[in-house]
Formats: structure tokens, C-alpha cells, sequence
């Protein structure tokens, strides 16, 4: 039987270090996308010592760069002849604005335009790989987007620490715009695509903001916020849970415990906005150096 390949971005902390822990756990071969090399190779130390067996293997770039999420992909199908589960996982919150490579806001870059494109690039191999899974990690903070501006929502502007919950929050709702889009895209293909916001995490997503780090390790010892390994718990289940083979869509807030407050929230309308949707990816796949269709 062909081993099972996860790729899992952000992988050297938080969310998509436990997510490739338990991936690698359930026998999946595991590549490991980081920025840092050392963070990165230090994470899949962690997982190959906690996880006996494990099969895991290091890949390293900036996913704001055009040019560094190609050769990744470039590297990525060269080394395996499937694709099992992509999870787009890996994301910044800045709290001063910065440009990035391309020309273009960073976070707008990191969080949506990188995982456009090597989602994208590895398009063909998921298919190929069929049934496959791609997977992203968004927020709830996409309600907090305001209006989308299709044509200039990368254009690199200035904003302070308040600006930037409201460009971070711009960013989750291209997440989830992208996942929509795309299941549309593969529908009959046998991929599925799922977004979720796995709820309030203490990981090191916000170490540039201004917050002590004692108040999110504090608040991590409380309900308020959950650890990473409980992030990232919905996140393996939509990678490889059964019932999750089948069937695509936003899943909403996952809270531990019986707080469930994703079922009180009206889905956001620019979400159901399918034109939005496909004039958002015809604009990212334009930034990106990507075909529309």
C-alpha cells in the first residue's frame, strides 16, 4: 500500500507543528514548511522524538516570495509522486505594515497570496492523488474584514497596531473566499477542500504584536484560549478523519468543550458573494503569475 504524504505549512511552531506531529503519528510521511531553518529543523526534531517511527522531512521558504513558494513547489514534486493533505496553516500578524519581495502588503502575501499560489502549483499532483484533501486555516477575524476591495486588497499601506487587525482580518476572509472558490474549482476532481478556524489559540501568531507574553501563557491555563495541540485537533480531523473525505466548506469556530458559538453566527455575506469569490482568485491568480482558469 503507497504511504499516505501530508504537506503542512508554519510547521515549525504552534498549530502546524502539532498538526504534523499527529499527522506523522497516524503514519503519514510529513513534509515540514517553515521559514526558519533552524526553528524548522529543531520542530521536526520534536516530532520525530515524540513520535517514534515518524517520517518526517524539512522544507524551508518565505511564503510572501513568489519566487521562494515556487521552488518550494518545485521541490515538493520533485521529491513525492502524491499528495495526500496540503494544510495551508502557516500565517503572520504584523502590527506595522510591511512590503513584501513582489511589491505587495506582507501579511496580504503570507496568509493569502503564498498559499494561492503553491496550493495552485500542486494542484495537479492532489488531483492526481485523488481522493485528497486541501486544508486551511482561517479565523473568525474574517467578519471583522469590512468591505473587499477585489483589485487592491495586496497594495502595501500604512497602518498601526489597530490597522492591523483589520488587515490580518482581510486576510482570513481571502482565506476562506480561496477554499470556497477552490472547492468549486475541483468539484468531480475527488479533492476536498475544507476551511476552519480552530478558535482562540495561544501560539506565537501574535508575537509581533504589543501583548506580554505572560498574558497569553497565562490565558493559555484558562478556557479563554486553547493550547496548540487543541488547535490543532479539528485540523488533523478535517486532514484525515473519514467522514471529512467527502464534502467541502468553511467549518466555522471549533471550541473544546460544549461551547459551540460558531452555530450562533449567520455565515458572513461576503462569503455567499460567489462573484466576489471568483473576482477575488482572478485578481490573486493575476498577482501570483497564475492563468485564471
Amino acid at each position: 500500500m503507497d504511504e499516505k504524504i501530508a504537506v503542512v505549512t508554519g510547521a515549525s511552531s504552534g498549530i502546524g507543528r502539532e498538526v504534523a506531529r499527529a499527522l506523522a503519528r497516524r503514519g503519514f510521511r510529513v513534509a515540514m514548511v517553515s521559514r526558519s531553518e533552524v526553528r524548522g529543523a529543531d520542530a521536526a526534531d520534536d516530532v520525530r522524538g515524540s513520535a517514534p517511527g515518524a517520517r518526517v522531512e524539512t522544507f524551508f521558504a518565505d511564503l510572501s516570495s513568489r519566487a521562494d513558494v515556487r521552488r518550494l513547489a518545485e521541490r515538493l514534486r520533485e521529491r513525492y509522486r502524491r499528495l495526500d493533505v496540503l494544510v495551508n496553516n502557516a500565517g503572520v500578524h504584523l502590527t506595522r505594515a510591511k512590503v513584501s519581495v513582489d511589491g505587495f502588503d506582507r501579511m496580504v502575501a503570507t496568509n493569502h497570496l503564498g498559499p494561492f499560489l503553491l496550493t495552485n502549483l500542486l494542484r495537479e499532483l492532489l488531483v492526481r492523488s485523488a481522493p485528497s484533501r486541501v486544508v486551511v486555516v482561517a479565523s473568525e477575524a474574517h467578519r471583522r474584514a469590512g468591505a473587499l476591495d477585489a483589485e487592491r486588497f495586496a497594495e502595501p499601506g500604512a497602518y498601526g497596531a489597530a490597522g492591523s487587525h483589520r488587515v490580518y482580518a482581510r486576510t482570513k476572509l481571502l482565506n476562506v473566499l480561496f477554499a470556497l472558490e477552490l472547492a468549486d474549482r475541483l468539484e468531480g476532481t475527488g479533492v476536498a477542500v475544507h476551511a476552519l478556524c480552530p478558535g482562540p489559540v495561544a501560539t506565537g501568531l501574535k508575537r509581533d504584536l504589543p501583548t506580554p507574553s505572560r498574558t497569553s501563557a497565562l490565558l493559555a491555563r484558562t478556557p479563554l484560549l486553547r493550547t496548540a495541540e487543541q488547535g490543532a485537533r479539528p485540523v488533523v480531523r478535517l486532514a484525515a478523519d473519514p467522514e471529512f473525505a467527502t464534502g467541502t466548506g468553511y467549518h466555522g469556530s471549533v471550541y473544546h468543550g460544549s461551547v459551540r458559538l460558531a452555530r450562533l453566527l449567520k455565515e458572513s455575506p461576503a462569503c455567499r458573494d460567489v462573484e466576489l469569490r471568483r473576482t477575488v482568485w482572478e485578481r490573486s491568480a493575476h498577482l501570483v503569475g497564475l492563468p485564471s482558469r
